[in-house]
C-alpha cells in the first residue's frame, strides 16, 4: 500500500497548488521501469516526512493536462511545490538521500 496519495488533473489544484505544506509530486506511469524503482523511495519519504510534506503521485497516462502544463518529458519526474509554485524538480530514479536532501532545503527555509 502506497503512502503517496494519487492525484488527477481535476484534483491537482486543490491537492497540490492550494496545499498549506510542501508537496512532492511523483509524475509516473505504470509501464515505466524507473518509476517502479523509485516508488518505494517515494513511499519511504512520505512516511518519514508525514505531517511536513504531502506526497502525491500523478499518473501521466491518465492525467496528461497537468503533465503537459509542467512540461514533463521524461518520467519519473519528482517535483516539489511550495505555496502553489514549483520550486524544484528531480528527474529519474534517484536514491532516497538525494530526494531527502532536496526536500530538506525547503523544510529548513
Amino acid at each position: 500500500m502506497s503512502n503517496a496519495k494519487p492525484v488527477t488533473d481535476a484534483s491537482f489544484k486543490e491537492d497540490v497548488l492550494d496545499s498549506e505544506i510542501l508537496v512532492l509530486v511523483d509524475f509516473w506511469a505504470p509501464w515505466c521501469g524507473p518509476c517502479r524503482m523509485v516508488a518505494p523511495v517515494v513511499d519511504e519519504i512520505a512516511e518519514q516526512y508525514a505531517g511536513q510534506v504531502k506526497v502525491v503521485k500523478l499518473n501521466t497516462d491518465e492525467n496528461p493536462a497537468v503533465a503537459s502544463q509542467f512540461g514533463i518529458r521524461s518520467i519519473p519526474t519528482l517535483m516539489i511545490f511550495q505555496g502553489g509554485v514549483k520550486v524544484d524538480m528531480v528527474v529519474g530514479a534517484v536514491p532516497k538521500t538525494t530526494l531527502a536532501f532536496t526536500l530538506e532545503k525547503y523544510l529548513k527555509a
